[in-house]
């Protein structure tokens, strides 16, 4: 009995035995290759500056906590760490209730220019972020000029510019989802006695939470980690962590035990609200895709 079941065959929907252990061999080297930076990352940030300055070594022969406590001292990261907050927080609030409203009219309702609008808003995404650049600074510099409101080297032109960039994506992004929604889900509102803003807020956008997170945390994930426009457009009590690290290093010395222990601190809160909304993610970005 036993001889007879191991040479059953294997199912007819089975992939080959070659191509499992080849699939496990990559996955394991890849595995090593992001991991690795990530322990250098964790070891370099437990060490004395002396010893991250010598020649590496894989197991380090001092530890300390000390570059955790020192990093807060030798730059304001707290103050970059709120400014990061707010930015990230408020233009991802924006993108997505802004990106909501856009969405729904494109997907529901048919008007002229309609497609032209989609093609326009995904357009803009083959474009480098350089390119905008000069032109955004010099449009706050004259609106500062002319009105008073400084954009420039303010959080309010930093929010502004962060959806100049995300919200395209986040409205190509919840059309797609939207597409995806019966209509009988609004006719269905309105028979209840719902407009077309209540049908959106009580009956589509419970529907479409993944797609809503979906887009939330590519906003959030563009906005935390965004460096060329922060550079710019910030200013010493405005700056952001993303451009904020880079002052660990001085003119006689660079701090790199400290950079390394920011850098891991500063990725704990992308990190945790990928893995809380992971499964939101995976629906989000595969229900657009069959209708």
């Amino acid at each position: 009995m036993s001889d007879t079941a191991a040479r059953r065959p294997r199912a007819p929907m089975a992939p080959p035995r070659s191509f499992v252990w080849t699939r496990r061999v990559v996955l394991t080297l890849l595995a090593l290759f992001t991991s690795a930076p990530l322990y250098v990352m964790l070891s370099s940030s437990l060490k004395p500056l002396q010893d991250v300055q010598a020649a590496f070594e894989w197991i380090p022969a001092h530890l300390t906590a000390r570059p955790y406590v020192d990093m807060w001292s030798t730059v304001p990261l707290a103050r970059y760490f709120v400014n990061s907050l707010i930015v990230s927080g408020c233009s991802t609030a924006l993108s997505v209730v802004i990106a909501i409203l856009a969405a729904y009219a494109v997907s529901r309702h048919r008007f002229p220019g309609r497609q032209l609008f989609r093609v326009t808003v995904l357009s803009t995404q083959m474009f480098p972020g350089i390119l905008f650049l000069l032109p955004l600074f010099l449009i706050y510099v004259n609106i500062g000029a002319d009105t008073g409101i400084q954009l420039s080297g303010s959080r309010l032109g930093l929010i502004v510019t962060f959806l100049t960039f995300t919200l395209p994506f986040s409205i190509w992004m919840l059309v797609g989802y939207f597409d995806s929604i019966p209509r009988e889900l609004d006719e269905a509102a309105k028979v209840d006695g719902n407009g077309p803003l209540g049908a959106l807020i009580r009956v589509i956008v419970p529907v479409a939470v993944p797609g809503i997170v979906t887009v939330a945390v590519y906003s959030f994930m563009t906005a935390w980690g965004e460096v060329l426009f922060a550079s710019v457009m910030t200013s010493d009590s405005t700056r952001t962590l993303a451009v904020g690290l880079r002052n660990y290093a001085s003119q006689n010395d660079v701090y790199w035990n400290q950079i390394m222990a920011a850098s891991l601190v500063v990725s704990v809160p992308v990190v945790a609200v990928f893995l809380l909304l992971q499964r939101y993610l995976v629906a989000g970005l595969t229900a657009g895709s069959v209708k």
